[in-house]
């Protein structure tokens, strides 16, 4: 998983792909629950490209995307948002990959 490093980057890469956004932060256990199984999932969804942004880091976007919950995934195809899995709760690998097979 690559790691979001600017704003400019965000606007770019959600325009020239498929993207997966994980939002997260290094403090955060249930976060660090799903680490372990997000190799397999990158794997499997090997048409989209996967990103980590770091809430703290970018919290203004986080905000401009209303995502108050972590860990939370948005996926963008070309620009358009295809959805969103976002909620304070505990992931589980299933679960995330269910909302992807979704979109």
């Amino acid at each position: 998983m690559k790691t979001l490093e600017s704003i400019d980057q965000y606007k770019k890469i959600i325009n020239d792909g498929r993207v997966v956004l994980m939002f997260s932060a290094d403090w955060c256990p249930d976060c660090r629950v799903i680490e372990p199984v997000l190799p397999e999932i990158e794997e499997s969804f090997s048409d989209y490209s996967f990103y980590y942004v770091d809430r703290d880091q970018f919290i203004d976007l986080c905000q401009e995307l209303d995502i108050f919950g972590i860990p939370s995934f948005v996926v963008y195809s070309f620009g358009n948002e295809l959805g969103r899995f976002v909620s304070k709760d505990r992931k589980t690998k299933e679960e995330i990959v269910s909302f992807i097979n979704s979109l």
